[in-house]
């Protein structure tokens, strides 16, 4: 079967759909998120505001990933390493490579790359 590359909401709302459904299931992330998010669908639709804007600058995405990252890893007696973030990006990656092929694919691995490093820095100084 050919993949078709990411082109619109729709495909972004399967790829994070998809994408956390196994994040949710899994042992280490699942905790994370499961003690962290009550609506999954809102959730869901403001992930998938927030990749729309990052991959295709359509939708203006409000909220701060930075804040609610930082939050998580309080609640959680700061334990978020990067392991985390590895496993993370291993389903993103995974799942984007069982959906989708092209150029906004890739473009996704390597903004979620960027995004990870980023955050995992930011979680990190705010333990100071």
């Amino acid at each position: 079967m050919d993949k078709k590359d990411i082109q619109n909401r729709d495909d972004i709302h399967l790829l994070v759909k998809n994408f956390y459904s196994k994040v949710r299931k899994d042992d280490t992330l699942g905790p994370f998120f499961n003690d962290s998010i009550n609506d999954w669908d809102a959730h869901l639709e403001h992930l998938t505001d927030f990749w729309e804007s990052s991959l295709f600058l359509k939708t203006k995405f409000t909220g701060d990933p930075l804040e609610a990252h930082i939050k998580v890893d309080k609640a959680h007696n700061n334990s978020i390493t990067e392991l985390h973030f590895g496993i993370w990006l291993n389903y993103w990656s995974q799942t984007i490579d069982e959906l989708f092929d092209g150029d906004y694919a890739q473009n996704a691995k390597r903004r979620a790359r960027k995004m990870g490093t980023f955050i995992y820095l930011k979680i990190f100084e705010a333990r100071q």
